[in-house]
């Protein structure tokens, strides 16, 4: 039995990294709290998260089939071993970015997998190193002026404007955009699932 994806996400790029590889998948947004419990470690406190991403995935909709698996997922910017999130206005995207600034930091995204059929759980952590030019005050406001960083962990996006920034990285490209897809697909072939895939995929 082929498998169909549930993409329990309201993530854009999550959706086009999918779309892109030519899975046909369900998108299913969910909202749930994102703030990280301070009692975790930093891979514990993405895989809760995307942990209950899952589940309100998995509560919600109700007319999961078993051949459905539920995919989940956060991503963290990390540095200091502190998680920079989505800045809540611009003068934190200057700061989370001047901290980034001439620094290596970590890039992780939890992965979470539910299968309907056997209910098995399937968790993965995935890191990328990203090292950043040294960035002057001016470069920073004006990137934060073209609104980009305003819905991005970090407050950059590696695939946008924000690439400029970046010096080098070492690890997958897509993790950083908010999807590891090597890493996914290794985890399908692990599990022995196989997916439904499409040419096409309606809009988000």
């Amino acid at each position: 039995m082929k498998k169909i994806l549930i993409l329990a996400s309201q993530s854009p790029r999550r959706f086009e990294i999918l779309k892109n590889a030519h899975y046909f998948f369900i998108p299913f947004p969910v909202y749930v709290s994102e703030i990280p419990q301070i009692n975790l470690s930093l891979d514990e406190q993405i895989i809760d998260i995307a942990t209950r991403k899952a589940i309100a995935c998995q509560q919600t909709f109700t007319d999961l089939g078993p051949e459905h698996v539920i995919l989940a997922s956060d991503t963290m910017v990390c540095i200091d071993q502190t998680a920079l999130g989505k800045p809540d206005n611009e003068n934190q995207a200057f700061e989370f970015l001047n901290l980034l600034s001439g620094r290596a930091h970590e890039v992780k995204t939890a992965i979470i997998l539910i299968d309907q059929e056997t209910k098995k759980c399937v968790s993965h952590i995935e890191t990328t190193t990203v090292e950043f030019h040294k960035l002057t005050e001016l470069e920073i406001w004006n990137y934060i002026k073209t609104k980009e960083p305003m819905d991005k962990a970090g407050a950059y996006a590696i695939q946008g404007i924000g690439a400029k920034f970046v010096k080098s990285f070492s690890g997958e490209f897509n993790n950083v955009v908010g999807l590891p897809l090597q890493a996914l697909e290794k985890l399908f072939t692990i599990n022995s699932w196989q997916f439904k895939r499409t040419s096409s995929q309606p809009n988000l």
